[in-house]
């Protein structure tokens, strides 16, 4: 039995008045979700475990079936990965947005939806007048880059931009952890946060006189105006997916973004690049279908991750986020299924987000997800949709972290 993943980040959600009190999935009724909702069985997944923030580098590295408390050093670490910087024990690597701020306030943690052709001529500015021996930027995707402090300490409380909408920036500065023991060769927390925040206020200052942002401004469109760093870490730790279920001899991942790659990466799995695969809702869906079902005829265990979900609810755009669960039902898992039924060798598949990203709050919310299991043979339950609410009901119950992966891995 081979296994695919097909996740879409943020895509659970809340009850809007506007949609006569339903959630976005029960509203849009997906039908290839919902045909295999009936035709699975369903459960609800808690994702993040006690004391960790509801990111996706923690929820999807939970839903893989690690353990946090051993494994877990931040975004920054992971996406280091992906952009195939090799980290040294000395460094802290810090995930660093280029955001837009205006009158004081956190507007956007995307910097108006940046392209990453245009961030990488930022990063290179930024990296010529802030990096040194100490410091280095380095260019990710779109608005997600790099930021690595030599000697950095990864004890610092950041905000991550994308939690704070709207909200004025300037308390929301990095902080020292307090009471943390010396680090050998190490900064301490507070000499660590205090040049982390003076980067911040320098970057501003560069960027508002970067043609880019003069041009932007004078459009009267967003300006990616400002650096900020959070979820650092130093380099992580773990095992292959192949070395904790055994029954896996080879994977891949396919995700646009690096966070995800970058946990691909350390559980290693082939991390697959496709075309026009953009994070957003104008992503390949059919590219990203076709490279899973290229995959499925090499690879054990495949996991496709979609972003587009997710940022339509941080954009707080209701239409957008209906449109990109439609999007991903009938442009990728719809072909996905339909491939699989033709397929020599039974292939089990689950659908589920790793989070929760409602569009009238904008930010990621620690709750329970909706998942669906579904192989040719199984027994369904008696749910007939695929929602927060119905999954409720469903046979698997409410399992915790590594019990989803546990469950999943077991149907051979």
């Amino acid at each position: 039995m081979k296994h695919i993943i097909i996740l879409g980040d943020g895509m659970a959600d809340h009850k809007v008045a506007s949609l006569g009190n339903k959630t976005l999935l029960q509203y849009a009724r997906p039908e290839y979700m919902n045909r295999l909702a009936r035709a699975g069985r369903t459960g609800r997944l808690v994702t993040v475990p006690e004391g960790f923030p509801p990111g996706s580098e923690v929820a999807n590295t939970a839903i893989l079936g690690y353990d946090l408390n051993k494994v877990y050093e931040g975004r920054g670490p992971l996406e280091a990965a992906s952009i195939g910087y090799e980290m040294s024990d000395d460094d802290m690597a810090i995930r660093c947005n280029i955001i837009t701020l205006e009158g004081g306030n956190i507007i956007t943690h995307n910097g108006g939806n940046l392209e990453t052709q245009d961030a990488d001529v930022l990063i290179q500015y930024l990296n010529e007048h802030l990096g040194s021996d100490r410091v280095k930027f380095i260019t990710g995707i779109q608005y997600r880059h790099l930021l690595v402090v030599k000697g950095g300490s990864k004890h610092i409380v950041c905000a991550p931009p994308h939690d704070h909408p709207d909200e004025p920036w300037r308390p929301l500065l990095v902080k020292a952890e307090k009471d943390v023991p010396a680090e050998p060769g190490r900064m301490t927390p507070q000499e660590t946060a205090d040049l982390l925040n003076d980067l911040i206020l320098k970057s501003q200052e560069l960027l508002a006189q970067h043609p880019y942002n003069i041009e932007k401004a004078r459009r009267g469109e967003r300006q990616a105006n400002s650096i900020w760093p959070w979820s650092g870490g130093y380099r992580p730790s773990m095992q292959t997916l192949m070395q904790q279920y055994p029954q896996v001899k080879s994977g891949a991942v396919i995700s646009a973004v690096d966070l995800i790659r970058g946990i691909g990466h350390y559980a290693g799995l082939r991390i697959i690049e496709v075309e026009g695969a953009t994070g957003l809702a104008n992503t390949n869906y059919e590219g990203k279908a076709q490279a899973a079902i290229d995959a499925l005829q090499h690879d054990d265990f495949v996991f496709v991750h979609v972003e587009a979900t997710d940022e339509a609810g941080h954009d707080g755009d209701l239409d957008l986020k209906l449109r990109a669960i439609d999007y991903l039902d009938k442009r990728l898992i719809k072909p996905v299924l339909e491939a699989i039924k033709q397929m020599d060798e039974p292939v089990c598949m689950a659908i589920l987000p790793d989070h929760p990203t409602p569009v009238e709050l904008r930010i990621h919310v620690n709750e329970p997800v909706p998942f669906i299991i579904w192989h040719k043979d199984i027994k369904p339950d008696s749910v007939e949709q695929y929602d927060e609410v119905a999954c409720v009901s469903g046979s698997y119950g409410l399992l915790h972290l590594n019990e989803f992966m546990n469950e999943f891995m077991k149907i051979q």
